[in-house]
Parts: structure tokens; C-alpha cells; sequence
């Protein structure tokens, strides 16, 4: 990769795109995040639909905030009803304390829908007309942070696609990136495996009892749940064995500096260069905002040839299954299941389209398809219930 330009923020992260985010922190304001959305379109909506009163939203809020502190993210305006319990400056707050521009409306004090709507285009205008005044500035590799995460996976998957982006991840790391993957779930009995090539001791310990806790959630005695879906038993999959260490691939083989939390005391954020694993959920839509919230500016996602999207944060897909790669998919790795193209000849063509994209390039869908921002949140009732144990 060559010299990179991105848009500075005040608090000197740098983000590759420069999105107006409207944030509606309650979902009686969506409908007017929306009607505002139609007329400013080059803005970006995140709606909280788990409603103001859902209990123990510390971690929600806190994804919120994340997604408006995302360096692809100029400026915010947050609107709620008015009537609920979370109050907007919490939301406002820390966020202008980074000097980001910021702005706030409440549809009860604004005396209405159809007044919030008015004065709301005006504001996202205003915002828009600053966002197109940021002049690019130099951007280096150790700005860039980078999403790893696995969708839609398939036999493919673990030959192809995610050893791949494990390759092409390493190469990141080595030239001064910071890559995170998520989804501890998927890395279940992986744990000796990344417990070696973590930093330390501590780092060891927190990847077990991170993975241990995100098993107690999903896999609860008694309880019909299923982690593997149906399209990766449709895919050629067979066992969750199989599928996690398919899973494992992708996060390459540098060392591990730490696993990022994502809980109701804050989000964890990468401190320096290297590879992180993270509390990202493998749910995809809920995914994508947490990688938002962690500060990344894009992900590299695989897949068998599904086509998952992120408006905040540009979404590279790479897929080794030829018969189910479509005009979605960015990067084709199918030359490694039929033995034409290496890993590595393939985590170059990863690396090319990533630096594309960096520089401004648009992703195969982007601002076509996108999946809903979904905002997971952990029950705190279960957390305390299940997770709170000893390892």
C-alpha cells in the first residue's frame, strides 16, 4: 500500500469515508429519523428498537455512542421521543467531548413530528455542508483498523476464504495495521490454540474466560439453541468443530495483544497496532456495529456468497465458492478450491481491493444493500445469572 488519505477527525483518528450519522436513541424516533433520512440522503440512520425502557442498556448506549465516535463518522444528530429513560445528553456528551460535531432534538420539545422532521433536515443539512468542507489528510497504516468476521460460511470458508483473509490479516499486522476479529463463539475449542500466541498470561486468561462466558450464553442445558445455521449444514459443514476451526483461519497467526470487551462498563478500543480479538457478536447486522463501535473503518468479511453490507463501515466480501459468487461478492478466492491461485496469491488480491476501498473506491454494494443496524445487547439479567462464574 501507497501513501493513503482519509478525513481527520479532532480527536486525530482518521476515517476513510465521511458519513453524517442520525441517531435515534429511542424507536419512537425512527419514523422521523427516517422522513429526515429522505431528505438529506447522505445521511446514515442507527435506531435503538430494543425501546427506552429495555433495563440494564449501559451496553446498548454504549454501542451507540461507538458507532457516532466511528472515524468514518463526521458528525451525529441524536433524536428521541422525549418521554423515555435514556436521556439524550448521555449520548451527546461524550461524544462532542471529542469535538465531534454534535447536534440534539426531542420531538416533544420540538412540539411535534412534523416540526422535529423540519428543523431535523435543517440540522442534518448543516451537518453535510460541514462534512464536505474536510479537506483529505495523510493516513498511515497504523490509523487503520481493520474487521475480520465470517458470514454465510461454507466448506469454502475454512479452505479458502478465511485463510486467506488470515494471510492477508498477517501482512496487515506486519506492516503496522490493527486488525480485530470477533465472534468468540465461533472459536470454541480453539482456545490452547490462541492462548499461545497471546502476549501474556492475562491476555490467555481473558481469551478463555471471554470464550467460556459467550458458550455459557448460547449453550444453555435444556434450551433447544442452535449455533450453527442451517445455510452452514446447506454449505457442506457438519460439525461445530469443523466450523470453528474454519473460523480460526481467519485471524491469522500473529500474536494477540488482547480481547476488546463489549459490555455495559464501556467498549474496549485498540490501544496499539497489531491483532485483537474481540466480544464482536457473530450475529452479522449486530456485528457490523460493533465493529463500529471499536473504531473500524472497514471489514473484510467471508463468506460461501452471502452479501452482508454496513453503511457506516464499508464491507469487503470474499468468497471461495464459485457457484454462489455473484455481483455482491469483491474478492473471488475460488482459484484455491480448484487449486489455480495460492493463499497467498489470494491474500494479495485481498490486500488490493482493501487499499482500493481505503482510497475511496466503493465496495461491490456499497450504498446499495445494507443489513440493518442491529444493536445487540446482552441481557444483563442472564449475564449475571450465567456468566458471572469462575472459569
Amino acid at each position: 500500500m501507497q501513501q493513503l488519505t482519509g478525513f481527520r477527525r479532532p480527536n486525530g483518528q482518521i476515517g476513510i469515508r465521511n458519513h453524517v450519522l442520525i441517531l435515534a436513541i429511542d424507536e419512537c424516533a425512527e419514523g422521523i429519523a427516517q422522513a429526515i433520512r429522505q431528505q438529506v440522503p447522505e445521511c446514515i440512520v442507527v435506531t435503538n428498537h430494543y425501546t427506552c425502557m429495555y433495563g440494564g442498556n449501559e451496553e446498548l448506549v454504549n454501542t451507540m455512542i461507538g458507532s457516532a465516535l466511528n472515524p468514518n463518522v463526521f458528525g451525529a444528530l441524536v433524536l428521541n421521543m422525549g418521554c423515555g429513560s435514556i436521556d439524550p445528553q448521555i449520548v451527546t456528551e461524550p461524544i462532542a467531548k471529542q469535538d465531534k460535531p454534535v447536534k440534539s432534538l426531542s420531538i416533544i420539545k420540538a412540539k411535534g413530528t412534523r416540526q422535529t422532521i423540519k428543523e431535523g433536515i435543517q440540522l442534518a443539512q448543516e451537518l453535510v455542508a460541514m462534512a464536505k468542507q474536510v479537506k483529505p489528510s495523510p493516513l498511515s497504516l497504523s490509523d487503520l483498523v481493520v474487521g475480520v468476521k465470517c458470514g454465510g460460511s461454507d466448506t469454502s470458508s475454512g479452505i479458502a476464504s478465511n485463510p486467506a483473509v488470515g494471510r492477508a490479516a498477517d501482512q496487515l499486522v506486519k506492516m503496522g495495521a490493527t486488525c480485530v476479529a470477533g465472534e468468540l463463539i465461533e472459536l470454541i475449542g480453539c482456545e490452547a490454540i490462541l492462548k499461545a500466541r497471546a502476549v501474556s498470561k492475562p491476555v490467555a486468561q481473558k481469551i478463555e474466560r471471554l470464550i467460556h462466558e459467550e458458550e455459557r450464553r448460547w449453550h444453555i442445558d435444556g434450551a433447544d439453541v442452535e449455533t450453527m445455521s442451517i445455510g452452514n449444514s446447506v454449505g457442506g459443514l457438519t460439525t461445530l468443530e469443523e466450523k470453528a476451526i474454519g473460523a480460526l483461519h481467519k485471524t491469522g497467526t500473529q500474536p494477540i495483544v488482547d480481547v476488546l470487551t463489549i459490555n455495559k462498563n464501556g467498549i474496549e478500543r485498540p490501544a496499539a497496532p497489531g491483532m485483537y480479538l474481540s466480544e464482536t457478536t457473530h450475529l452479522c447486522g449486530g456485528a457490523g456495529m460493533h465493529f463500529a463501535a471499536l473504531g473500524a473503518q472497514v471489514i473484510l468479511w467471508t463468506t460461501g456468497g452471502a452479501g452482508f453490507n454496513n453503511p457506516i463501515v464499508p464491507v469487503i466480501r470474499i468468497s471461495g465458492n464459485q457457484a454462489l459468487i455473484t455481483d455482491d461478492i469483491d474478492v473471488d478466492v475460488s482459484g484455491i478450491m480448484s487449486a489455480t491461485q495460492s493463499v497467498n496469491q489470494a491474500a494479495d488480491k485481498i490486500l488490493t481491493c482493501l487499499d482500493l476501498v481505503v482510497r475511496g473506491e466503493k465496495t461491490a454494494i456499497e450504498e446499495v444493500g445494507f443489513a440493518f443496524c442491529s444493536l445487540y445487547q446482552k441481557d444483563q439479567r442472564l449475564e449475571k445469572l450465567i456468566c458471572q462464574q469462575p472459569v
